[in-house]
């Protein structure tokens, strides 16, 4: 743990002084969010035992606006996500904003904090991620709300199915393999470095195919997500790769 967190000063301190170098002309942060994501690419990049591998990354165009969901299953989603090395800010909790190191590169970039349970909260919250997508940046969330317990797709909220549906926006599910094994929910400090560790982006979905009803656009992706990581786990593709094949493109 102490070589993520002095790691994680050297990071933060490079974010920040991009942002400071560069928010005047980059008014929507996305070179800070790009040194972020090679901050969270780092680790898989320096540990030997960690075996990467990102499937059908060019489904999302940088140029486009998207809202992106992804299944949450571990902590590791997050680095396994910023290794897309595409634009985007996160939906988060705020108790990830308080985190030491971790809270202050959450506030430099802009990301999108929530306080779950909290009806003031959530309105806000949406009300914050469409002015981003009216912007033209995409936004990144967990529909499930939290880490899944047993690392099957728990049921899905309907925030993220709203924002693409009222703001006619393509929405890409995103199915993350492995996490769930190299740490686990529960298991604080824990991590397993031989996991191997598997992103598979699916093609966009647009809110049109279901009249922009959020509920039947949160069921079909919420079904097609489940039978994708089936499908992953039963053809094992998280089979090692070169590490190269999750460098930014």
């Amino acid at each position: 743990m102490g070589w993520f967190f002095a790691s994680g000063v050297f990071f933060l301190a490079a974010v920040a002084l991009v942002t400071l170098f560069t928010a005047p002309f980059d008014k929507n942060r996305r070179l800070s969010h790009y040194m972020a994501s090679f901050w969270g690419y780092f680790y898989f990049l320096t540990n030997p035992f960690w075996r990467f591998r990102i499937i059908d990354r060019d489904y999302i165009d940088s140029k486009k606006t998207y809202v992106l969901v992804a299944n949450h299953q571990s902590y590791m989603d997050i680095l396994a996500l910023y290794s897309l090395f595409k634009p985007y800010k996160w939906v988060s909790k705020e108790e990830i904003f308080k985190v030491p190191v971790i809270g202050p590169n959450m506030q430099l970039n802009q990301y999108v904090q929530i306080k779950r349970g909290d009806l003031k909260s959530i309105k806000e919250m949406m009300n914050c991620c469409k002015d981003w997508l009216r912007r033209g940046v995409s936004l990144l969330i967990f529909p499930e709300g939290t880490r899944s317990p047993d690392g099957q797709i728990q049921q899905f909220r309907d925030g993220a199915f709203r924002l693409s549906c009222e703001r006619n926006v393509p929405l890409i599910p995103i199915v993350v393999s492995g996490t769930e094994k190299a740490l686990p929910k529960g298991h604080q400090g824990y991590a397993d470095f031989n996991t191997p560790v598997t992103v598979k982006v699916l093609a966009p979905v647009d809110p049109k195919q279901f009249n922009n009803k959020s509920a039947e656009m949160r069921n079909y992706v919420h079904d097609l997500m489940a039978r994708t990581l089936a499908e992953m786990r039963s053809k094992n593709e998280t089979q090692p790769q070169a590490i190269a094949e999750a460098a930014p493109k």
